[in-house]
Order: structure tokens, then sequence, then C-alpha cells
């Protein structure tokens, strides 16, 4: 049996929802923060400014059901949960290193552009 050919530029192709999620801000720094290995859930909460206990959640979840994210329970007390990036996980830290560089050499160009636009649309 041959490998199905997946197109994100098709409407129902599930390639577009795992695009979704990587491109998502919320997997974009999560991943980052667990680039040097397991963290726990306070930590990496502390690490992404501003994510909420709800969204970095499910972030967490959307990650390990995708492959990309596992999630270790020690049993202990209290109990103790990693979160740490698989094979595939890493595989993304290139990439979203590109895109967060990208992003960071050229915020002061877009924020021009966008002072300029809005500027022309008010006038």
């Amino acid at each position: 049996m041959s490998e199905p050919l997946w197109d994100p530029y098709v409407r129902d192709c599930p390639s577009r929802r795992l695009l979704d999620r990587i491109g998502d801000r919320w997997t974009v720094l999560v991943v980052g923060t667990l680039h040097e290995g397991p963290r726990r859930f306070s930590e990496i909460q502390a690490a992404v400014d501003g994510v909420s206990q709800k969204m970095l959640t499910q972030t967490l979840r959307g990650l390990e059901r995708d492959g990309l994210v596992t999630r270790t329970v020690f049993p202990q007390v209290p109990p103790r949960v990693d979160y740490e990036l698989t094979d595939a996980g890493r595989s993304l830290l290139g990439p979203l290193r590109v895109l967060t560089d990208w992003a960071t050499e050229h915020m002061s160009g877009v924020a021009e552009a966008q002072l300029r636009y809005d500027e022309r649309r008010a006038a």
C-alpha cells in the first residue's frame, strides 16, 4: 500500500490541521521552551509569558496527540509530570527557530509598515 499524498491546499486534508497546530503561537513558544529537555508544566508556563493554564493544557495535549511531545507521570506525592519533545518534535525545532528569528529580525520593519498602514486608513 502506498503512502497517501498529503496536500494542505486541499480543504479536508489532515496536513492542513497539522500546519494549524505547528503555526500556532503557543505551539511555537512551547516547543521552543522544551528545546533544552524535559520540563514541568509550571516551568513551561513561567517561560511562556502570557499563556493561560487552559491554553497551555490544550497546546500540550494537542502536541502529545500529534506525537510531538511526550508526557511522563512520575509516581510520587504530589505527582510529578514532565513534558519532553519526541524525535519528531525535536525535528521541528529548526524550522520554528527560523520563523522566530525571522520575526525578531523583521519586527521593526513590520511595525513601521503597520503604523503607515494605520495612518493611511485613518486619513
